[in-house]
């Protein structure tokens, strides 16, 4: 007997598989980006109102700047992959927050924040950029869908995660919260290594078209690892320094890098 699949199905099951910009990775996020989007502004609101931020000064300002920088570079790149539905409904936010953790982190439509914990590491604009291309990228590959596909079976009894949002479910914030790495100590941690590893990938090319020097990154990340960043790759979900500075070195090195950083 021939089995039919609807047609509604097919054409949702092509619309939730998707390519990742420059690593080229197969995808598929059974989640709204829309309504992760809306849910993430929500969310990043509550943070903010409950949170020290930063209201002005130079720090504020490097924030700012850089983080306009990175999205003007990224947009533009992604109009030249022809991927910029990527960014339907972002509405880019920077902000900075008195907190000793060496955090920061990008929700779903553009909402970033730093934690003034992780500047000292940073040093200058281009230590922020490397940040700040890093958590763009996880919301441009859309890391945090893929988590919470996978998270929501678990964490809401199978429940669809639209369905969760829409009800304004307590459960369905906490995963947003603990996906994105929202007030936890190094929000990377969140993401699996393969995610990490990506997300540097694409970070390193949206800084190095920001007019930022993509080769600093591997100072970043090992003033990270003095700081104890790091530790046993195999009891955590990031990649240790020795893997990500190896890795970077290797694609900055690549035709890769040059082939999307050539203007």
């Amino acid at each position: 007997m021939k089995t039919v699949f609807p047609i509604s199905l097919i054409v949702f099951l092509l619309a939730a598989c998707a390519q990742v910009p420059i690593s080229g990775r197969k995808q598929m996020n059974l989640n709204s980006e829309q309504d992760l989007i809306a849910m993430s502004k929500t969310e990043y609101d509550k943070f903010l109102a409950s949170s020290d931020v930063v209201q002005y000064g130079s720090q504020k300002e490097m924030i700012q700047n850089v983080g306009q920088k990175l999205a003007a570079a990224t947009e533009q790149f992604l109009a030249t992959q022809h991927a910029s539905k990527r960014l339907e409904g972002f509405e880019w936010e920077f902000n900075l927050v008195n907190s000793d953790q060496l955090n920061a982190w990008c929700m779903p439509g553009g909402k970033i924040c730093f934690y003034t914990g992780i500047l000292d590491v940073c040093q200058d604009e281009t230590g922020i950029a490397v940040v700040m291309g890093h958590e763009i990228a996880h919301a441009i590959a859309r890391h945090g869908n893929e988590r919470m596909s996978k998270g929501a079976m678990v964490n809401l009894g199978g429940q669809a995660l639209g369905v969760a949002i829409s009800q304004k479910s307590e459960a369905a914030q906490t995963l947003l919260l603990q996906t994105y790495g929202v007030a936890s100590q190094v929000g990377m941690l969140k993401y699996s290594r393969n995610h990490e590893l990506e997300a540097d990938m694409m970070g390193l090319v949206f800084m190095q078209l920001a007019g930022y020097d993509a080769q600093k990154a591997v100072d970043f990340w090992k003033r990270m690892a003095a700081n104890g960043s790091g530790g046993l790759e195999i009891l955590s979900t990031h990649p240790s320094d020795e893997t990500r500075v190896a890795e970077i070195e290797k694609f900055l090195a690549s035709e890769d890098f040059k082939k999307y950083t050539s203007k």
